[in-house]
C-alpha cells in the first residue's frame, strides 16, 4: 500500500482544499476534541529548548529531503525550537521493523502505522499515548483541517490514539494504461472491465517484450493482488474488508448488515471467479510471470515494459507522468477506474488508511503535538508536502500545484501530515480523476457503513491474528494473482488458517453486536 497506500507503492496524489474548509463540521467549535478550551503553546514570542524529534516513516527518503528539513527547522527555530531526525524503513520491512521499535521501547516520538499494518495491535498492547488531551492544549490547528466526521470514525477503542492522515472519504482504485498502445490498436478509451482485458490480450498479441499486466504480488500489499483488486470496483455485492485482518477478503462485510462473513464457511462466487479469471490470465501469460518477486512495481511499470498497473488512488502518479515519456519517447499514461461517480452506489465507513501516532515511550510528547500542529498550517504543509516554491513545485491557486521538472522531492504527505484542508490538487490530472476526487470529498455522496465508527480490539485473539495473518501471507498473493493452481492453493490455506479465522471471526462479530446495540 503505499497508499492506502499505497498507498505502496503508487504515489499517492489529491484533492481539493476545498473540503470541509467552509463546513462547520471543520472548525475548532464544532470538533469533538474541544480544542478551543487548550491553550496555544508556545505563547507568542516565546521561544523553547531545543529538542529533536525522532520520526519513523515508510519507503524511501526522497532526494532533496535535506534542503526541504533544513528550511523547516529555520522556520521552527523561533518557536517550537524543533529538530527532525527522520527514519525511513522500506515498505517490505515496515511491519516487523517498527513492531521491533515498539517492543524494544526504543526512543521514538512519531512513528507511521496503519490499519493494514499493526495498529490494533499495537494500540491493544499499550505502546501508543492517547491523543486527547494533548490535541486539546497543543493540537488547534490540526484539529481544524480534519472534519469531526474524520476524528469520530477514526477512534480506537473510543479514544484518539493517532492522527488520522487522509484528503478523501474513499480511498482510490485505478488502472494505469498506456494510452498510446491502446490508441496504436484503434482501441477506444476503456470504459470497462472486459474491455480493460480485452486491451490486454491486445498487447499480449502484438507487443513481444511488453508484459500486458502487473500489480503488487507483495504480502504487505493484499488488497493490490489482481484477483483481489476486482471488489473495489464491483457493487452487487459489494465486499468490503473486514476490521479484524485488514487487506484480506477472506474474513468480509457485505450487504452493510453488520454481519461477518467468512469464504472459509461459504465461498462467494465471484470471489472465485475472480480468483480462476486471474490463474487464466498468469498461465496466459498476461500477468507479469514474477509478479511475486518484484517489491517496486511503479518502477518496472515506469521502465515501459507494462501495459496496465493496478493502483492505489485516482488519476496519474505524477512520477508516472514525467518518467514514462522519458524512458519510452512518445509514451502516455491514462487513469481507467469502474468506480461510479453516482451518489447512494459506494459504501464507507470514512475510515483513514494511515496515521502519525506518539509512542508512549517518547520523552517528547508535547513537542511532537506542537509539531504536527505546525505542519496544519497551510506554508509549513506546503514545504513538506511538496517541496520549495519556485524549485520543486509551483503554486496554482490555494489549491493546485504543478511539480516543476527539474524537482528531486518526492510527494509523501500521506506518511505524516496528509490533511484534506491544506492539501493541493494535481494540476496535471485529468478531468475524471479530478471529478473522483470532488466526488468523494463530500460525504453525502456516499453510502455510510452501519459500522462507521466502531473499531476491533484484537486483544482478546491477538495470538489466532498473528498466527492466520503469516499463514495466509504464504498463500494470499499466489492465490489472487493466479501463479499457484487455485484448488490446492485454497485447501492449503483453509487447512492451516481456518482454525485461526473462526475464532477471529466470532470475536469480531460479538464486538460489532455490541457496538450496534449502542
Amino acid at each position: 500500500m503505499k497508499k492506502t497506500l499505497v498507498v505502496g507503492l503508487s504515489v499517492l496524489l489529491i484533492m481539493l482544499a476545498l473540503i470541509g474548509c467552509s463546513s462547520k463540521s471543520n472548525s475548532p467549535e464544532s470538533s469533538g476534541t474541544n480544542p478551543q478550551k487548550g491553550t496555544p503553546a508556545p505563547a507568542a514570542g516565546e521561544k523553547l529548548d531545543p529538542v529533536t524529534l525522532k520520526i519513523i516513516l515508510p519507503g524511501d527518503r526522497p532526494a532533496n529531503m535535506d534542503l526541504i528539513i533544513a528550511e523547516a527547522e529555520k522556520r521552527m527555530a523561533d518557536t517550537i525550537n524543533v529538530k527532525l531526525d527522520l527514519v525511513f524503513v522500506p515498505w517490505s520491512d515496515l511491519a516487523s521493523k517498527t513492531q521491533v521499535m515498539l517492543a524494544s521501547g526504543e526512543d521514538v516520538d512519531l512513528i507511521f502505522d496503519a490499519p493494514w499494518l499493526h495498529m490494533e495491535q499495537m494500540i491493544a498492547a499499550g505502546y501508543y499515548e492517547p491523543l486527547e488531551d494533548l490535541l486539546a492544549k497543543y493540537g488547534q490547528d490540526a484539529v481544524a483541517v480534519r472534519s469531526q466526521q474524520m476524528f469520530d470514525a477514526n477512534k480506537f477503542q473510543d479514544k484518539i490514539y493517532a492522527l488520522p492522515l487522509g484528503n478523501s472519504h474513499l480511498d482510490g482504485r485505478t488502472y494505469l494504461v498506456r494510452k498510446d498502445l491502446r490508441e496504436k490498436y484503434g482501441i477506444p478509451p476503456i470504459k470497462t472491465y472486459d474491455e480493460l482485458i480485452a486491451f490486454a490480450y491486445k498487447v499480449k498479441e502484438n507487443e513481444k517484450k511488453i508484459i500486458p499486466i502487473l500489480t503488487s504480488g507483495q504480502p504487505g500489499q493484499k488488497d493490490q493482488s489482481w484477483g483481489a483488486f476486482r471488489s473495489f470496483m464491483t457493487f452487487n455485492p459489494e465486499i468490503l474488508r473486514s476490521d479484524a485482518i485488514g487487506q484480506s477478503l477472506i474474513l468480509h462485510y457485505k450487504n452493510n448488515d453488520g454481519k461477518v462473513y467468512n469464504l472459509f464457511d461459504e465461498m462467494d462466487p465471484p470471489v472465485w471467479s475472480w480468483i480462476e479469471e486471474a490463474r487464466k490470465l498468469y498461465k496466459e501469460g498476461l500477468i507479469h510471470p514474477d509478479i511475486l518477486a518484484i517489491k517496486d512495481v511503479i518502477t518496472v511499470f515506469e521502465s515501459g515494459d507494462v501495459a496496465i498497473l493496478a493502483t492505489n488512488s485516482f488519476g496519474v502518479p505524477q512520477q508516472v507522468m514525467t518518467s514514462i515519456p522519458k524512458n519510452v519517447p512518445g509514451a502516455e499514461v491514462e487513469a481507467v477506474t469502474f468506480i461510479p461517480l453516482e451518489k447512494g452506489k459506494v459504501t464507507t465507513n470514512f475510515k483513514q488508511a494511515n496515521f502519525q501516532a506518539i509512542p508512549k515511550v517518547s520523552k517528547n510528547k508535547e513537542r511532537a503535538m506542537m509539531f504536527l500542529n505546525w505542519t496544519a498550517k497551510k506554508e509549513n504543509y506546503d514545504l513538506l508536502a511538496y517541496g520549495i516554491e519556485g524549485k520543486d513545485y509551483e503554486a496554482i491557486g490555494d489549491d493546485q500545484y504543478k511539480t516543476l521538472p527539474d524537482s528531486k522531492y518526492g510527494y509523501f504527505p500521506y506518511a505524516w501530515i496528509w490533511n484534506p484542508t491544506q492539501d493541493r490538487l494535481n494540476a496535471g490530472y485529468d478531468p475524471v480523476s479530478i471529478e473522483h476526487y470532488k466526488f468523494n470529498a463530500n460525504a453525502d455522496n456516499l453510502i455510510a457503513s452501519a459500522l462507521t465508527g466502531f473499531s476491533f480490539n484484537p486483544e482478546p485473539v491477538a495470538n489466532e491474528v498473528s498466527l492466520y495473518s503469516a499463514i495466509e501471507d504464504k498463500y494470499y498473493s499466489s492465490l489472487f494473482n493466479g501463479v499457484t493452481d487455485p484448488t490446492e492453493t485454497w485447501n492449503a490455506l483453509k487447512a492451516e488458517g481456518e482454525g485461526y479465522l473462526k475464532k477471529i471471526q466470532i470475536e469480531l462479530q460479538k464486538q460489532i453486536d455490541e457496538f450496534l446495540k449502542k
